[in-house]
């Protein structure tokens, strides 16, 4: 286990990892200083209050979904009151609709269960796409986050299918650990595309998931294990039974430079500001084209500094 500043370096925690050094590596979601307060806590817990220490499950903070959460009652007002236009599904009905409509090449905000604690969207607060796009990368940044095209994102994939996709054969369920993409789902580069440079050479797609891979071929992986989030990885499921591919692309509810959402009326505030095409609250649908017209208030986008 280790945590600190030092291990948000993803390159070089997936580089650790597949070295094959240490019999396992853990890594503390929140290791930076936001960090330093559960130090606090447990330095208190073991060393003013003489608990024992006992050996802990390999991910002892099931996820680090630690935030808060919001009822149907919290949600139905807040949509109510912006006079919103929703559809209220179960699991049974939602998953497979939200699965075709991701593989129809829209961007979904995706605010379920509690918030994460840590620096990454980890599928509680989170924006979602299809990872086979090729266009998924530059809309996602130019047209929801509102910076550079070529800004990276990273995939949330099924813990029992990452080696699938990426070289690594432990778990990641903190999009802390980086590892190149495997070589059957690469793609090749052609010379004329090799001799391409700057942002030409960064569209060239380098894998059957060109969304999240970078163009060195790694990604920045994020495991979804069915015990620690059940409903993130029941939709990733979904998707897999549309596509045939079990992972999503993930990025933080947010724009550029503002703080990712909490509650319902942050989630719906970013939605409507930007071009995602729908939006999750719990078991609650939204679309896009069914809201009311949303007053543009431009000076948003200088509210918080760039990120």
């Amino acid at each position: 286990m280790y945590g600190g500043g030092v291990a948000l370096n993803c390159v070089a925690n997936g580089k650790l990892i597949r070295a094959g050094i240490f019999q396992d590596v853990w890594i503390q979601p929140a290791a930076g200083d936001a960090g330093g307060a559960l130090g606090a806590a447990l330095a208190t817990w073991y060393q003013y209050h003489d608990q024992p220490r006992q050996p802990e499950p390999r991910d002892a903070m099931q996820g680090s979904y630690l935030g808060p959460k919001f009822d149907e009652t919290e949600i139905e007002q807040h949509l109510d009151r912006a006079k919103a236009k929703y559809y209220k599904l179960t699991d049974g009905e939602l998953m497979p609709k939200l699965a075709k409509i991701l593989a129809e090449g829209n961007v979904v905000g995706w605010c379920q269960g509690r918030m994460e604690f840590g620096p990454r969207a980890l599928g509680g607060r989170s924006i979602i796409g299809d990872p086979r796009s090729r266009k998924m990368q530059s809309v996602m940044n130019l047209k929801i986050k509102y910076r550079e095209s070529f800004r990276p994102f990273a995939p949330s994939v099924l813990a029992e299918r990452v080696s699938d996709y990426f070289e690594l054969d432990s778990i990641s369920p903190y999009m802390l650990v980086v590892a190149p993409v495997q070589e059957k789902i690469r793609l090749p580069v052609t010379e004329a595309e090799q001799q391409l440079f700057g942002i030409d050479k960064l569209k060239v797609p380098r894998s059957e998931i060109p969304s999240v891979t970078h163009v060195d071929y790694s990604a920045r992986i994020q495991t979804v294990h069915k015990e620690t989030n059940p409903r993130y990885y029941d939709l990733i499921k979904h998707f897999e039974a549309e596509t045939g591919y079990g992972l999503l692309v993930n990025t933080s509810f947010n724009v550029r430079g503002e703080p990712i959402v909490c509650t319902p009326e942050d989630a719906y505030r970013c939605f409507m500001r930007t071009e995602m095409d729908y939006l999750v609250l719990e078991n609650y649908l939204l679309a896009k084209s069914d809201q009311p017209v949303w007053e543009k208030d431009e000076s948003w986008q200088q509210e918080f500094g760039l990120d």
